[in-house]
Order: structure tokens, then sequence, then C-alpha cells
């Protein structure tokens, strides 16, 4: 898939390598011509990446090619054992979780899923959970409480699945209990943005003590495409909207929301799934290390005082 602010580096990048494909043929040296080049493509994609609209961030985010949740869990852990339902009603393929060990760490792992086809993307309901979902996330939540292991959220949802029948299975209730309960369990809980992260169907397991995004990723209560609909009638103001919402990594850290960004590979996390993995593990294992050493009550503390504080009130 291919972004419009991304095509110079293309055409670039394909005139390259059309010199270099003449030249074997042709037998001419024009190394220095190639090299020349090649500098000015990195400099290019420097410019491009470091200077994106927050709705070009946005597109990022969703590139086809970019890291879902598993991706990241088999690239990180050593094994991992997928664990499913919610013993109530289903098993949400929207959201997956399980154990699996990291340089020896066994951490349970939870996260939102969306499909790379339109077959897995209809099985996975494009990565908007149902209540279901949320109560097997719950589940998974208290496994890891029981045995004494950390947990890490990975964050890539458009949001809960807002159907006749989520509601009516008690959407709202199930994230408003995951809100209550995450905030109070008795192990460390890290929760990482690695794609779109929108409103209930984010921060529904998304209450953690370290909280942190990938560089070109986006949290807020609604995406630029709704909140155009909703001021303006109209999707084609949705440029506007993601700048007004600011709901970048820098915006969202700006304002105390979030605790940090992960660095991205030049042009997102899709060109380099290896170096980004090995990014997310970092930050994993030392925020694990820094909060296992922090009683259980002063962590439990620490968390319900860093989400109270959020946000201004005026009078």
């Amino acid at each position: 898939m291919l972004l419009d602010f991304e095509k110079p580096i293309v055409e670039l990048d394909e005139k390259i390598a059309e010199m270099k494909s003449l030249a074997q043929q042709s037998g001419v040296d024009v190394t220095e011509a190639i090299k020349s080049l090649e500098e000015k493509l990195q400099n290019l994609k420097k410019e491009t990446y470091s200077n994106l609209t927050r709705w070009q961030r946005v597109q990022l985010s969703r590139h086809q090619d970019r890291p879902y949740t598993l991706d990241y869990i088999y690239e990180i852990t050593d094994d991992f054992i997928e664990l499913h339902g919610d013993r109530n009603v289903a098993d949400d393929k929207a959201m997956v979780g399980g154990f699996g060990t990291v340089d020896g760490q066994t951490i349970m792992f939870v996260g939102q899923q969306k499909g790379r086809n339109t077959k897995q993307r209809q099985e996975r309901n494009f990565g908007m959970a149902n209540p279901e979902g949320y109560r097997k996330a719950l589940r998974l939540f208290k496994l890891a409480e029981k045995f004494n292991k950390p947990i890490v959220t990975l964050i890539d949802t458009p949001g809960a699945f807002p159907g006749l029948e989520a509601e009516s299975r008690g959407q709202a209730e199930a994230i408003a209990r995951n809100l209550k309960e995450m905030s109070v369990l008795k192990v460390p809980v890290i929760c990482i943005i690695i794609g779109e992260g929108a409103s209930g169907g984010a921060i529904g397991i998304g209450v953690g003590d370290k909280v942190f995004m990938l560089e070109n990723t986006w949290y807020s209560v609604i995406s630029p495409e709704s909140c155009s609909s909703i001021l303006w009638r109209s999707w084609d103001y949705k440029e506007q909207a993601a700048e007004a919402l600011k709901l970048t990594a820098k915006d969202m850290t700006g304002f105390g929301l979030v605790d940090g960004i992960i660095k991205e590979p030049l042009g997102g996390a899709h060109t380099d799934l290896k170096w980004q993995s090995n990014e997310v593990k970092s930050s994993i294992l030392k925020s694990i290390k820094e909060l296992s050493t922090l009683p259980v009550d002063k962590m439990i503390e620490n968390r319900i005082h860093k989400f109270c504080s959020m946000g201004v009130v005026r009078n």
C-alpha cells in the first residue's frame, strides 16, 4: 500500500533500481551517481518521516503491512500459549491473549488482533472486540494475577464493536468493569499502543502502570473520520479533525497521558519487524524490572493516582 506522501520516495527508489539495472547491462560505471542518489533518498526519507502531519501518522498507523499483536508476540516470546474464551458466551477472535516467555520471564500478553485479508478481517471483526472479548481479557488478567505474572497489553483497534448485539450483551459494562479491575491488579501492567488507539475499545485494556505509544500511532476518544462526520457532517475534513484532536504519540506525551514513545524505524514499524520488536521488548523488560521493585500497595496507589490525575477541570 502506497501512501500519498511516500510517492516521491518510491519514485526515487525506482530510479535508483533502474540505474543499477542499466549499469549492469551496459557495463558503464555509475557508482558515484548511484551513491549520490542513495544519499538523496536517505535525506528525503528523514525529511518526510520526521515532518509528518497528524493525519499522515494516522494513515501510517493503519498501513496494511503494519505488525499486529500476534506478530509482536511471536517475535518477542520464546514460546506462546494462546488461551481462548470468556467462559460465558464465546471466544472473541478480535481479542487474543496467553502466556509467553521473554528472556526467561513469563508474561501474560493480551491485545486486539486485526486480519491481513478479507477472510481474516471478518473473522477478527477488524480488531473490534465484543463484550466477550473484554471479558476474556479480564479473565486472563485475573489468571496472571493469580500466578503473579506481569501483564502486557498491545492496543490496536478502531474501537469496541458498536453493534446492537454487542450493546445487548453489555459492551459498556464489560469495558467499565475492566477499567475498575485493571486499576487494582496486584501485578505490573504495561500497555503499548501499536497501531490505532480508539475510544473505549482501547482504554478497555489500557489501564496500566506504564502506557507507551509507538512513534506512528494515535490515541483518541474518536477517529478523525468520525469527528469530521459529527462536526462537519462529512468525512472530507478528517485532516482538520486530526489536527484538532492532537492524537499523536508526541501530543499524548505532552499532555502526560502516556509515559513514553517507542521509536519506529524510518518509514514505519512495518519496514523492520525484528528491529521494532526488539524496541518493544526492551521497553517491556525495562518497565517490569522497574515496577518489580515497588511494593504492591504502592504500585496500585501510583496506578490509580496516575489515571485520576489526567485531564483538566475548569470552574
